[in-house]
């Protein structure tokens, strides 16, 4: 699959090795942010894109985000779909703060995935679903 990239910003160019330990490709931020506790910033990433028809990216923080950072994702998973394609339309990181922050330009902060939008669904009304219950959240225990 090949895709049109946009760089906003000068940071290190977005790579997709195959065979790596994980099939996300990470995003950088691409200014310098300084956050107090409680604060929201939509964090440029420095990059648009032209997705192919039928695409759309996940975009997640990293496992390390957090611990590194003290940010979380505002609306926890952001999907930037194949309209988002502008030449001016540049991604961006919901970010708040949970503690006072610094983020260099360059810091990986999140990371996405290309996926297939989801096919046509028709739902069908049933009286039962005729299988066994699980037995709710957590029921499954700890260990």
């Amino acid at each position: 699959m090949e895709i049109k990239i946009k760089y906003f910003a000068d940071i290190t160019p977005i790579d997709f090795i195959e065979g790596n330990k994980s099939d996300w490709i990470d995003l950088r931020s691409a200014e310098d942010v300084t956050l107090k506790a409680g604060e929201f910033k939509l964090i440029k990433l420095g990059v648009g894109m032209k997705l192919p028809d039928g695409y759309e990216a996940h975009v997640v923080p990293r496992s390390s985000t957090f611990k590194n950072f003290g940010i979380i994702q505002a609306n926890s998973m952001g999907v930037i779909d194949e309209t988002y394609c502008g030449d001016d339309d540049q991604w961006r990181f919901p970010a708040i703060a949970l503690r006072d922050t610094v983020i260099h330009k360059d810091d990986r902060i999140c990371q996405f995935r290309i996926m297939a939008h989801q096919p046509p669904i028709n739902f069908v009304k049933v009286d039962k679903l005729e299988s066994q219950n699980r037995g709710g959240f957590g029921s499954t225990g700890k260990k």
